[in-house]
């Protein structure tokens, strides 16, 4: 029986992207004949992100597309809950609605877990020989200021807490008991993570086409400032 790949599209706002993305995730050949389950969360956009998915949907009728929409906005977080508790595949992948992440690289983060060496795998912006757009010198000095937290909690050695590429094994990330709604997943579910019995976590190196806060980039230093709230949360405060 072959083996399904659920891919979580969150998506606020995405209308200028949300069908490129449903192209790109469509057009990705798995390895090993693996299936794909495709889940978009829609969390209360005030665009036609709505329109523009059961318009795709509708052209599509043989891709295995479901669609949530939150009738308020909850944020990321919330809308990756609803798609983990959704999600039927043996393997769960975060798949942004933004074009920042590539979906032929799927195969990158699914090998260590095919070949059984890895339960967890993170796609790293910061390792390999991938194209990375260059944007912010502050914005990634946060992201490695955050990855080196949450490793000093966690006793991991990450090169890339915040990334939006984590591929799970569905058993393993179902059993977490998630919180966060909003950018606060990342630091939670890598500390809640961690702390599976066992668990083996792998990191590939992964590209990276970043968008700027003009092209439409949420996240921001608040959010920074949540995510080191989260980190001693849920690895001092909230074990």
């Amino acid at each position: 029986m072959a083996l399904t790949l659920s891919i979580i599209i969150p998506a606020y706002n995405e209308e200028k992207t949300i069908q490129t993305i449903l192209d790109k995730v469509q057009n990705v050949n798995l390895i090993q004949d693996i299936q794909k389950e495709i889940i978009v969360v829609n969390d209360a956009s005030r665009d036609k992100t709505e329109e523009k998915v059961m318009e795709y949907k509708e052209r599509h009728p043989e891709l295995p597309l479901s669609y949530y929409r939150h009738e308020v906005n909850q944020g990321k977080g919330a809308a990756l809950h609803t798609g983990i508790r959704q999600a039927k595949g043996d393997f769960i992948i975060v798949q942004d609605a933004d074009l920042e992440y590539d979906p032929n690289e799927f195969n990158i983060l699914l090998k260590p877990i095919l070949d059984g060496f890895a339960d967890v795998v993170y796609g790293s912006r910061f390792m390999g020989g991938k194209p990375h757009r260059i944007l912010f010198f502050w914005h990634s000095i946060g992201n490695k200021v955050l990855t080196f937290l949450s490793n000093a909690f966690t006793n991991l050695n990450l090169t890339d807490m915040e990334t939006c590429y984590k591929l799970w094994k569905a058993d393993i990330v179902k059993q977490l008991d998630l919180k966060e709604k909003r950018f606060g997943f990342e630091p939670e579910v890598t500390a809640k993570m961690s702390r599976v019995k066992g668990v083996r976590i792998y990191e590939v190196g992964i590209s990276y086409y970043g968008r700027t806060y003009a092209e439409g980039k949420k996240i921001n230093w608040k959010d920074g400032f949540r995510a080191i709230y989260c980190i001693l949360k849920y690895n001092l405060w909230s074990k």
